[in-house]
């Protein structure tokens, strides 16, 4: 695992042992990273904070050509709505650590042109995995399910 993509994980280990959802995220730009979160839904009682749109909101406020240089790496496969902040603020490239317990909106990131990358990596795929057993209402609150 890369630095980035291990840093990304740190964040969702850190969701999981608040209680929360374990995806983390990180940009990195200029290969430095510039903003990190994880999930929070449960913690902050948020509708939208993703591990993503957390790592968006710690990124603070950038000029466009700073997400346009940038790179997301991501535990999860990204779901409808941080695909749409992905695309809106023009980051070029994002770096998925598994697709298998949740394959979120890669095909229309790569239609509007945006590279993805998914790695498959197996702590990922063994975070998601135990916590979706462990706690199936939590994810199926969130993104696991429509039912």
């Amino acid at each position: 695992m890369d630095i980035f993509m291990a840093a990304a994980f740190e964040e969702a280990k850190k969701g999981l042992t608040e209680g929360g959802i374990p995806i983390g995220s990180v940009i990195v730009y200029n290969d430095k990273i510039i903003g990190c979160g994880h999930n929070q839904r449960v913690q902050q009682g948020s509708a939208i904070l993703h591990g993503e749109m957390d790592a968006l909101e710690n990124a603070g406020r950038q000029p466009a050509q700073v997400y346009r240089a940038s790179v997301l790496y991501t535990t999860l496969s990204p779901c409808p709505m941080c695909s749409g902040a992905i695309v809106l603020y023009g980051i070029q490239k994002v770096v998925v650590g598994e697709n298998r317990t949740f394959m979120g909106e890669e095909e229309w990131l790569r239609l509007r042109g945006v590279k993805v990358e998914v790695l498959q990596n197996e702590e990922c795929i063994r975070l998601m995995s135990d916590f979706i057993k462990a706690k199936p209402e939590l994810w199926n609150e969130d993104i696991g399910s429509s039912d």
